[in-house]
């Protein structure tokens, strides 16, 4: 999780608990997640606001592990406040902006899980893990992914860097299967953008198989002359 781990920085916040503070926000009627918290984490000496997402409703007092906590790079920033007040109005809006995202991508998510069904011809599960199996070309916006297990096709969530300051970060879908990933704009048709991995996959599939084909080939032929006592001379 960037610089520090989530461990570390837990550790510090309760050895130091006066250089560092956490507020939590729980977002609660999700299609997918069902319910989510988000925890706003400050320290002096990082000077940033650095944001985790954890499934469940957690509240003031309530202990999370740091294998609980996903990072995501959208951070508070509160350095335009003149004073408390203006502080606290743009914590709101920073965050109702962050939930915004939240909310949105979880029902996306739930929409895409259907389609993804009827075109895979499988049963999809709801991932719910932190730590996936699969490397991501973004950051993963939501602790949850839709998997196709037989396929190995996994569905998540995805968003860019930013700091909240500057509105709702930008969001995506990413389907991903192996070494195989695209990401799709939010808004776009789930099936249209499962069709279309669908087939981004099975032209990397026919790749992969005609360069293992080339491999075999080549190493077949060096076998062959090396076997014999007229090897060509090099040079």
């Amino acid at each position: 999780m960037d610089e520090h781990s989530a461990e570390e920085l837990l550790r510090r916040a309760l050895i130091e608990p006066e250089a560092s503070a956490a507020v939590a926000l729980r977002v609660a009627g999700l299609p997918l997640c069902e319910t989510l918290t988000v925890v706003f984490h400050g320290r002096r000496d990082l000077g940033t606001i650095q944001t985790y997402v954890t499934h469940g409703g957690r509240g003031a007092g309530s202990a999370v592990a740091a294998d609980e906590l996903m990072r995501v790079p959208c951070d508070l920033d509160l350095g335009a406040a003149e004073d408390r007040d203006e502080a606290e109005a743009l914590y709101a809006e920073q965050a109702g902006a962050l939930r915004d995202a939240l909310v949105g991508a979880d029902t996306v998510l739930a929409v895409w899980r259907e389609p993804l069904e009827e075109l895979v011809d499988e049963r999809v599960d709801v991932d719910r893990r932190i730590e996936l199996d699969v490397r991501l070309p973004a950051h993963r916006l939501l602790p949850a992914a839709l998997v196709a297990p037989e396929k190995g096709i996994l569905v998540a969530a995805v968003c860019g860097a930013r700091p909240l300051a500057e509105g709702r970060p930008p969001m995506g879908i990413v389907c991903a299967q192996q070494d195989v990933a695209r990401v799709y704009p939010l808004p776009d048709d789930p099936e249209r953008c499962i069709e279309d991995f669908l087939e981004l996959s099975a032209d990397h599939a026919r790749r992969v198989g005609e360069q293992l084909r080339h491999q075999e080939a080549s190493v077949q032929r060096f076998l062959e002359i090396s076997g014999g006592d007229d090897i060509p001379q090099a040079g």
